[in-house]
């Protein structure tokens, strides 16, 4: 005999919510509790699918990966990988090593940065060229990039100043560096012999 559904179990709220991006404390303190308490159910839940669930309590965010398949597993991907742009990579590293820096000077761990401050950063591993404005531009295109991702986030009321999303650490770790590097490997290699 089936029981009848509880209707306060909130299971099915949280495991929608995780299936639409990123759960953040400061959104809703009463739906992060809820999912702190279902923790083991939803990672259950979504075992079934080849999913799992990361939480992060400190930083107070729940996101969902592609959980690695066995050997011999075939499941399709519920979450794409996205390829990215070199100059998206490269500014995705270097606000992480912004986020570093912070962690490791103590007192105010949020990083927030000004356009300029940005374009900077990444100026200096971009190719030299006499047209200053067409590069702002390509790197005013390459923040819009990673703010789309959501590891930037524009301040409200404050015309080009973003801070930097702390859920970078969890997407910017060693996996990502060594995959950034074996790329950038193969794409020199085939420049090199183009040349």
């Amino acid at each position: 005999m089936k029981q009848a559904a509880d209707p306060t179990d909130t299971l099915p709220q949280v495991v929608i919510a995780l299936m639409k991006g990123v759960v953040w404390r400061e959104d809703d303190e009463r739906h992060w509790q809820h999912l702190l308490t279902l923790q083991a159910r939803v990672r259950d839940h979504l075992a079934v699918m080849g999913l799992q669930l990361e939480v992060d309590e400190a930083e107070g965010y729940a996101l969902l990966r592609q959980r690695p398949l066995d050997e011999g597993e075939d499941l399709p991907r519920l979450i794409p990988r996205r390829p990215l742009a070199y100059p998206v990579s490269l500014l995705l590293v270097l606000l992480r090593k912004k986020l570093a820096e912070a962690d490791g000077g103590g007192a105010d761990r949020r990083v927030v940065l000004r356009r300029e401050e940005i374009v900077e950063l990444l100026r200096h591993f971009l190719r030299e060229t006499t047209n200053e404005a067409r590069l702002v531009d390509q790197i005013a295109g390459h923040i819009n990039k990673v703010r789309e991702l959501g590891f930037l986030r524009q301040l409200k009321g404050r015309e080009g100043e973003y801070e930097v999303v702390r859920l970078l650490k969890t997407f910017v770790d060693a996996q990502f560096l060594e995959e950034l590097l074996v790329t950038y490997r193969a794409h020199a290699a085939a420049k090199e012999a183009a040349s």
